[in-house]
């Protein structure tokens, strides 16, 4: 296990924890002082009231959780969401409706999952040409259905 410090920017706000042996990741939960309805086809920042540090080596994806997507079109906008190693700020989810009803988001509701990922930094190097490949600069769709 890797060590993630978490600090709780309000008393009241539970700390996530994985819900069996299994899970990949632990719920977010929203951290509201009054519910939003969030409209059909339209995204809202929600605050979780929780900031993170943990190693460099690692970033946190913030990916939308399936109970959710399935039952009410409710998705992480930018999934995965990703928090770096450096910040320190309240980690904040951008949920969208996708569906055509109002979704309303309460406190305390689960509204996203975090998952610990390692991280693999890139080393560039500058070339005239790159090797060929069968596929090329083919693109979208360029290997069939």
């Amino acid at each position: 296990m890797t060590k993630v410090l978490i600090k709780k920017l309000y008393p009241s706000v539970k700390i996530p924890t994985y819900k069996t042996n299994g899970a990949s990741g632990v719920d977010l939960m929203a951290y509201l002082k009054e519910p939003v309805r969030l409209k059909p086809n339209s995204s809202c920042l929600v605050p979780t009231g929780i900031s993170v540090a943990f190693s460099k080596d690692f970033e946190i994806q913030i990916r939308s959780r399936s109970g959710l997507a399935a039952k009410n079109n409710i998705c992480v906008l930018n999934s995965p969401g990703t928090i770096d190693s450096d910040y320190r700020g309240e980690i904040k989810v951008i949920l969208f409706n996708q569906g055509n009803k109002i979704f309303l988001i309460q406190n305390k509701d689960r509204i996203a999952q975090m998952i610990l990922v390692p991280v693999f930094k890139m080393q560039f190097e500058e070339v005239e040409n790159l090797p060929e490949t069968i596929r090329g600069e083919g693109g979208f769709g360029s290997t069939g259905r």
